[in-house]
C-alpha cells in the first residue's frame, strides 16, 4: 500500500475512525495526518500518539486548533516524538501549550532527526518559550535543500492542480531527486513540468523523472484523442482540453542537465494553507 494522507477538520472522531488512523500509522500507510480542530477523548489521543511513535512513513502531522489541549496530551506527544524518526513538519498552531508545555516538548523537538518545520503560532508562549525556540534553530540559520525538498514533495503529492514546479539551482542532491522520483512514480499528481537544472543531481535520476513525466503526458494525449474522436463521430466540435500539451524537452544526451520550460509557478505550495 502506498502512503496516503488523512485529513479531517473540525470533526469529533469516533472510535472506529481512531482505530483506522492507528492502523494506517502502524502499517506505514500514512504520509500526511491532519486532525485540525478535531475533538477526541484523552484515551484516543494516547492511542494515536503510541501509533505515530513507531510510524516510519509519516512526514507531516497537523494538530492545529486545540487538539493538544492539556498537559497530559503534551506529555504523550513528547513521548511519541522521542521515538518517531520520520516527522518533518509539525503543526500545533492554536494549542494552549504555554511556556511550561513547550518546556515539556522541547527535549523531544531538539533531538528529533528529521523535523524541519514547526508551527507554534497562538500557543500562549512567553519569553521562556521564545528562548527555547531560539535554541532549536540551526547555527547557520537554514536547513539544506534536501530537507526542504522532502517537505515540498508532501505538498505536491497532495495537490491536484499544480502543473509546473521550478527548482532550478536550489541546492538539491540525489537524495532530493530520489524523493521527487518516488512522488512522481507513486502519486497521481497533475505535475507535468519539473525544473531541476543547476543542482547536484545525476543525469540518470533526472532522466528517470523526465521519462515518468513524459509517460503521464502521453497518457493524457491518448485519452484526449479518444474523446475528440467520439465528439467528431457525434457531429459536434471537440471540447477544448483543460490542459495543453507540455512544452518541456528532455535532453537526448544523458550527461547534460534536464532542461524544462517554465512559465512561472501557478499554484502556491503551502503544506498548510490555513493555520
Amino acid at each position: 500500500m502506498l502512503p496516503s494522507s488523512i485529513q479531517i477538520s473540525g470533526e469529533p472522531l469516533s472510535g472506529a475512525e481512531v482505530r483506522d488512523i492507528c492502523r494506517g500509522l502502524r502499517d506505514n500507510a500514512v504520509r500526511l495526518l491532519s486532525l485540525r480542530g478535531c475533538r477526541l477523548c484523552d484515551r484516543d489521543f494516547g492511542r494515536i500518539c503510541r501509533a505515530l511513535a513507531g510510524a516510519t512513513s509519516l512526514a507531516q502531522l497537523n494538530l492545529n486548533l486545540g487538539v493538544v489541549s492539556s498537559p497530559s496530551r503534551i506529555k504523550q506527544l513528547a513521548e511519541a516524538l522521542r521515538t518517531n524518526r520520520s516527522i518533518q513538519s509539525l503543526f500545533l498552531h492554536g494549542s494552549p501549550l504555554t511556556d511550561a508545555g513547550l518546556a515539556l516538548l522541547n527535549p523531544a523537538l531538539a533531538l528529533h532527526p528529521a523535523l524541519v518545520a514547526l508551527d507554534l503560532g497562538d500557543c500562549m508562549l512567553g519569553d521562556e518559550a521564545i528562548n527555547l525556540i531560539c535554541g532549536l534553530l540551526p547555527p547557520d540559520g537554514a536547513k539544506s535543500g534536501d530537507h526542504v525538498a522532502a517537505m515540498l514533495a508532501v505538498a505536491v503529492a497532495s495537490s491536484r492542480t499544480l502543473e509546473v514546479l521550478d527548482l532550478e539551482g536550489t541546492g538539491l542532491t540525489n537524495q532530493s531527486a530520489q524523493t521527487l522520483l518516488d512522488m512522481v512514480e507513486n502519486y497521481p499528481t497533475a505535475l507535468r513540468s519539473l525544473v531541476l537544472a543547476e543542482n547536484s543531481i545525476s543525469p540518470e535520476l533526472q532522466q528517470q523523472i523526465c521519462d515518468l513525466l513524459s509517460e503521464g503526458e502521453e497518457e493524457e494525449e491518448v485519452a484526449g484523442g479518444a474523446g475528440d474522436t467520439q465528439e467528431r463521430e457525434r457531429g459536434r466540435e471537440p471540447a477544448a482540453h483543460q490542459r495543453g500539451s507540455s512544452s518541456w524537452m528532455c535532453p537526448s544526451d544523458p550527461s547534460s542537465q534536464m532542461v524544462l520550460m517554465t512559465s512561472g509557478l501557478g499554484d502556491s505550495l503551502l503544506a498548510e494553507t490555513e493555520m
